[in-house]
């Protein structure tokens, strides 16, 4: 069982492969929850071709900025959003945890209610019943920590190349689609760019974990390799699953439904195979619902040491877990189908709230302080950090206020910029350079080279203490 949390962790402790790191973002990526995020163009009214460009042009951005989070785990050997105190401080990084604790709850109410009606279409009994079956496994997975999540989603990525690699011929060479579907005359700029929005979003969603799942590795990795690795598996694994939601949606049209349109598009590769990809589609919801658990730990943790100094032992975790896991429940259990029907708004509104935050977090870490931090002071309530960041929180702020004419989330809101665009969302063109260009300006004050002189001198005493 795994006993850190959000402590540093020892080189002594440093173990692992890089390469790990490609089958557990693939992984990660590869569920049916992600299937759901390429179904916006075309229930939007785009034709399936221009929704297959702008998946693969919305992964292709959006990847890029997580997986550049994924190099800070190895360098400093912390879980990702502890490292939001040096831009936001000691207090002011609760901001940012709460949007991360919302969105890890919103995902494990979504993740569990999948796989709970997909176990009730194959193995039957109640949905309830099944939602908690797979919060409960989750817990588990969780709790023994991270290298049997490192393990579980080895295993799974390899059973998804053969379950998921026939079902995805079956999809291509079986289903039929309507006039027009690859007619690249058809093009529509609102569900194109609500599309590419969605994508972009969900992908830089991941960027508030990935250091969880790098920070055990030595710090002689390269951060190009760990770039690649973190990169190419979670473009790889979500690219796949959203074009495969976008063929069956068009292949559905109006009778789209996940589980059912996955067991029909099954059963034509042949009789029961629909059941076997919702039973190991289960499978992968359970490993990225203990990730969501994982992360959720930490961020309660972190909030909780904000307030008052905590101790990260074993009881922590489990305490935070359990919480966690609970709340993951009962949302699930109380959510109603009109919450299913907007968790493309709950994925826009995710993006909105990190595209200030990852801006900000990116900029410090390569332009500003240049992966130099003083670890030690990160825990400090009254380091050099301080316990509140203006610059980090007036960067966040600015650059969120500057998104809100541009969004538009559906029937909830469509800001004055959005509806002169004919609905069109560019939001994400805008809050990544008014907050990263916004914070670099005004952390010109920060004297990097005596925050340097710290680091490496609190290094030498940082092993020691943390192994004990």
């Amino acid at each position: 069982m795994e006993v850190r949390s959000i402590d540093y962790v020892p080189l002594r402790e440093r173990h692992g492969k890089l390469w790990h790191l490609g089958p557990l973002w693939f992984m990660s990526n590869a569920q049916i929850a992600t299937l759901a995020v390429g179904l916006i163009s075309i229930t939007g009214g785009g034709n399936l071709i221009w929704s297959l460009i702008s998946i693969v042009a919305g992964t292709v951005l959006g990847t890029f900025f997580m997986a550049f989070h994924s190099a800070q785990g190895p360098q400093l050997g912390l879980p990702q959003m502890i490292q939001s105190r040096p831009q936001f401080g000691y207090v002011g990084a609760l901001l940012v945890w709460l949007f991360a604790y919302v969105q890890y709850a919103g995902f494990n109410v979504f993740n569990t209610i999948l796989a709970g009606q997909a176990m009730s279409t194959t193995a039957h009994g109640p949905v309830k019943w099944w939602v908690a079956g797979v919060t409960v496994l989750a817990l588990v997975v969780a709790l023994v920590g991270y290298d049997v999540i490192h393990r579980a989603e080895q295993v799974l990525t390899y059973t998804f190349l053969v379950v998921f690699g026939v079902f995805t011929v079956g999809v291509l060479a079986t289903l039929h689609y309507p006039a027009g579907s690859f007619d690249l005359g058809g093009f529509k700029w609102t569900p194109f760019l609500a599309q590419f929005g969605v994508v972009a979003g969900y992908q830089i969603s991941w960027a508030i974990y990935v250091s969880d799942y790098s920070r055990y590795l030595p710090p002689d990795v390269t951060v190009r390799r760990t770039f690649y690795w973190t990169y190419f598996g979670s473009a790889l694994g979500g690219a796949w699953l959203m074009v495969l939601g976008a063929l069956l949606a068009a292949w559905a049209g109006k009778d789209f439904d996940t589980i059912a349109s996955i067991n029909a598009a099954g059963d034509k590769v042949f009789s029961g195979f629909g059941a076997i990809v919702l039973v190991f589609a289960a499978l992968g919801l359970v490993s990225v619902t203990a990730l969501n658990m994982y992360g959720g730990s930490l961020t309660l943790i972190s909030a909780a040491d904000s307030l008052r100094k905590v101790r990260p032992t074993v009881g922590a975790r489990l305490v935070t877990l359990a919480v966690t896991a609970g709340l993951s429940l009962v949302g699930a259990l109380a959510a109603t189908s009109h919450f299913l029907e907007n968790f493309n708004n709950f994925l826009l509104l995710v993006l909105y709230l990190f595209i200030p935050w990852t801006a900000v977090n990116l900029m410090d870490y390569y332009v500003v302080r240049r992966g130099h931090y003083a670890i030690a002071e990160i825990f400090n309530p009254h380091g050099i950090y301080g316990r509140w960041g203006w610059r980090g929180i007036t960067a966040y702020l600015v650059g969120f206020a500057a998104m809100v004419p541009f969004f538009s989330v559906g029937t909830l809101f469509t800001g004055v910029a959005a509806k002169a665009l004919d609905g069109a969302d560019i939001s994400l063109f805008i809050g990544l350079p008014v907050s990263g260009a916004l914070y670099w300006w005004l952390a010109r004050t920060i004297d990097v080279d005596a925050e340097v002189e710290l680091a490496r001198a609190e290094a030498v005493r940082l092993e020691d203490p943390a192994a004990v």
